[in-house]
């Protein structure tokens, strides 16, 4: 069991699992066989980590019209959508802003689809030619269902999902070696599974999941951040999060969160984990900043909008603001 602000904190096993293989997508250099990024997709990548989603799902709907059979085009209109539902989802628990519970609705549905073409598109290819790429998008799919079943707490089809993923990314680095975006699905893996209490370590066991090293896991995400083409940005945030989570390296975390705020000046999202992480640090005035700027920042999302206000007023009240 991990203590927080004086409470004891029990991550739920399966919900780990599936931020173990929450790969969302990003833009990043090309390395081997990486998946290629086309202008087009990098565009709506930006446009999604840059604060504005549904922008971003218009391109990536563009993408999908003219590679109908291409999973690149689904896969960033799911991560798209993800956000949307990670914000709306947002919440204030045990002094750390998170996406706690959630996931239901059309828009949860409509995503859950996208996973499925996503997975369904990657293995008609493979059954035609194994690649490490296609291997890749399989386990992103896998990982984009993971992680919504993870929000709702549906802890048997997180497991299931997470587990495939983590199975898909094994497979594309068998072929490829070097294909960090991989890694960084197993890395994140290799890093929850250590974080488990004696106890759930022995259910790992009995569920017949392998275990990890959390210094292995590091090592992989770091090589995601610096070399990864679809996830140096999710790699970045996970682990920022989760150092704060559940390490409370809140000064190691920062220094992975800061550059997703700077690089990204209007995402709510990535300026309130840096406003969490620079409270944690007892700095206020720059927390205050932070959630200052959170609450400035372009929404068109009223469910986002709402829950943003109600997280930074709440931080912005104890530093003082």
């Amino acid at each position: 069991m991990t203590a927080i602000l004086g409470r004891k904190f029990v991550p739920s096993f399966l919900s780990i699992v599936l931020a173990t293989t929450a790969m969302a997508l990003t833009s990043g250099a090309a390395r081997a066989a990486e998946p290629a990024l086309p202008p087009q997709a990098a565009q709506a990548l930006d446009e999604i980590y840059g604060g504005n989603p549904d922008a971003g799902i218009v391109t990536a709907r563009s993408l999908e019209e003219a590679e109908p059979r291409n999973p690149l085009g689904y896969t960033i209109e799911a991560e798209g959508m993800w956000w949307k539902i990670y914000c709306e989802s947002c919440e204030i628990q045990w002094g750390m802003v998170d996406a706690w519970k959630g996931g239901k609705g059309r828009e949860a549905d409509a995503y859950l689809a996208l996973a499925a073409k996503v997975i369904k598109l990657s293995n008609d290819r493979l059954s035609k030619s194994d690649t490490a790429a296609m291997h890749l998008y399989a386990g992103i799919g896998w990982a984009l269902e993971a992680r919504l079943y993870g929000l709702r707490g549906d802890h048997r089809k997180t497991a299931h999902a997470g587990v495939q993923a983590r199975a898909e990314c094994l497979r594309a680095l068998r072929l490829d070696p070097g294909m960090a975006d991989a890694e960084v699905g197993v890395g994140l893996y290799n890093y929850y599974v250590d974080t488990l209490s004696p106890m759930l370590k022995v259910l790992r066991i009995f569920m017949g999941i392998p275990g990890g090293s959390k210094k292995d896991g590091f090592r992989q995400l770091q090589n995601g951040i610096d070399h990864g083409v679809l996830l140096p940005v999710d790699a970045r945030f996970y682990l920022a999060k989760d150092l704060r989570t559940y390490d409370h390296q809140y000064q190691q975390a920062l220094t992975f969160a800061e550059p997703l705020a700077v690089r990204y000046p209007h995402n709510p999202i990535f300026l309130s984990l840096v406003g969490n992480l620079n409270a944690e640090l007892g700095r206020k005035e720059t927390a205050g900043k932070y959630f200052e700027a959170a609450l400035s920042a372009p929404l068109g999302n009223a469910a986002c909008d709402e829950r943003v206000r109600k997280i930074a007023s709440s931080f912005l009240q104890k530093t003082g603001k």
